[in-house]
């Protein structure tokens, strides 16, 4: 069977700061998939793809969140969605009307050099990974786009990080949940340091960077800044602020129980 192929070919990413900052990180080969082998994956989203590859990428992405997932403690796919922010950060919901409110993970995604990989963090954070092939180099032409003054000179005098720098901040602007409206410029990191603490938007964010199996990978990790309520979720306080006020809430409930 297809999945029981791929999950042999998933990695568990490790880094020594991952159990201290709850995370877990998974990659694996990107491969093609049918719609109906990935229960995550949106047919009207799919359906926009102008490329094999793009479909490809995707697919193969939501099949590895759907693993994570599972690894999580996740067992029902079904009952979940992928939603996006107005910047396009991913999250994961319950779909409506399934009346579940258990904290679900924050999660990651990146795709570079024919791999995928996935990021979970606990649902009080937001998280965000980043990973490019270490063979792969920005054009010196190109470093004025993501950084500037000090940042900019050291990168000049040391292009062999443009990739340690890039992935980096792109870490970062998914932590934010922002992406690419988010500018790289002012996103401050230094060159080198594998595990660095950096403040952007009254935001503090703690960024791991590191090498594995040829790709500069980085995550970034925060606080999250605020928690998203649904209609569901107001209606299941409600219900329970009913029951904790009014001792004879509910009775009319337990007297028919008792009489079938």
């Amino acid at each position: 069977m297809i999945g029981e192929r791929m999950e042999r070919q998933i990695v568990e990413l490790n880094h020594p700061t991952f159990e201290s900052l709850g995370v877990r990180a998974y990659s694996m080969p990107v491969h093609t998939f049918e719609l109906r082998e990935v229960p995550l994956a949106n047919a009207d989203e799919v359906a926009t793809f102008a490329t094999q590859k793009r479909n490809d990428e995707h697919m193969s992405g939501r099949w590895l969140l759907g693993h994570a997932l599972k690894s999580w403690g996740i067992e029902d796919l079904s009952v979940l969605h992928i939603l996006r922010n107005q910047e396009r950060a991913p999250r994961v919901a319950y779909l409506q009307g399934m009346w579940l409110n258990l904290p679900l993970p924050s999660i990651s995604i990146s795709h570079s050099g024919g791999h995928v990989f996935v990021a979970l963090a606990d649902s009080s954070m937001d998280v965000g990974i980043d990973a490019e092939p270490s063979s792969r180099s920005l054009a010196a032409n190109a470093f004025d786009m993501m950084s500037t003054g000090d940042e900019l000179e050291q990168l000049r005098q040391q292009p062999n990080a443009s990739m340690f720098l890039w992935t980096a901040k792109e870490a970062v602007q998914k932590a934010m949940r922002k992406g690419m409206h988010l500018n790289p410029r002012k996103i401050k990191v230094s060159i080198g340091q594998n595990n660095q603490n950096i403040s952007i938007e009254n935001s503090k964010i703690q960024l791991v960077s590191w090498t594995e199996s040829d790709f500069q990978l980085s995550l970034a990790i925060r606080l999250k800044s605020e928690h998203l309520v649904t209609a569901e979720d107001r209606l299941l306080e409600a219900t329970r602020s009913a029951m904790e006020s009014d001792p004879d809430w509910g009775v009319g409930c337990k007297t028919n129980r008792e009489n079938v």
